[in-house]
């Protein structure tokens, strides 16, 4: 965890401060010794998949599941 005073945010930069985030650090901010603020990182969640968007990208010919000729001697 970093702190930061208040007092000393305007002679830092801003890319600077967001960058040691993106690296995992926290930038907690405090004023007269009390935290008043953190910059932390967005967690970046996994898109939950949703049922039946692939509606409509393949379809699947008519005889899909008719039994194969090739496989005819085995079936007797």
């Amino acid at each position: 965890m970093y702190e930061v005073t208040v007092e000393k945010t305007t002679t830092l930069q801003l890319p600077d401060l967001i960058e040691s985030v993106i690296k995992g650090e926290e930038v907690v901010f405090t004023q007269n010794d009390l935290p008043v603020a953190k910059l932390v990182a967005v967690k970046q969640e996994k898109p939950r998949p949703q049922f039946g968007s692939a509606k409509g990208l393949f379809t699947l010919a008519e005889d899909f599941d008719a039994p194969l000729e090739d496989f005819d001697e085995y079936r007797k």
